[in-house]
């Protein structure tokens, strides 16, 4: 997936949902959890949260400097880990989406750091 916004490949972002089973809650927990803060050190790693619903299922929003990036992640021993028994961690496939940014990066050579807002 190509899309450029100026002269500089437009970031990619992956986001969807997880539903474990209930007997895997804690463990799914624990697994997506512990790839946080690593998977925020990765180069190329620009945005990961993890965020849990009201209704039991896991929300995980990615953005990436590029494909290249995503699939260096994706290669990850834990990050393998996890996704080759998938199917025993979660009650249905995953809904997933992974779009190019079509709106502006916010980093802090281009505008107010992340998590600010100007008024």
């Amino acid at each position: 997936m190509t899309n450029h916004i100026g002269n500089s490949p437009a970031p990619l972002a992956l986001y969807g949902f997880l539903r474990p089973r209930p007997e895997r809650v804690d463990e799914v927990r624990r697994t997506l959890s512990s790839l946080v803060e690593p998977t925020r050190r990765e180069p190329g790693n620009l945005q990961y949260h993890l965020h849990e619903q009201e209704d039991g299922r896991f929300f995980l929003y990615e953005v990436w400097r590029s494909q290249e990036d995503v699939d260096r992640h994706n290669a990850t021993p834990a990050l393998r880990a996890f996704l080759d028994n998938l199917p025993a961690f979660l009650e249905s496939t995953p809904e997933g989406y992974f779009d190019t940014m079509i709106s502006p990066y916010a980093d802090s050579s281009e505008g107010a750091a992340l998590g600010t807002v100007r008024v």
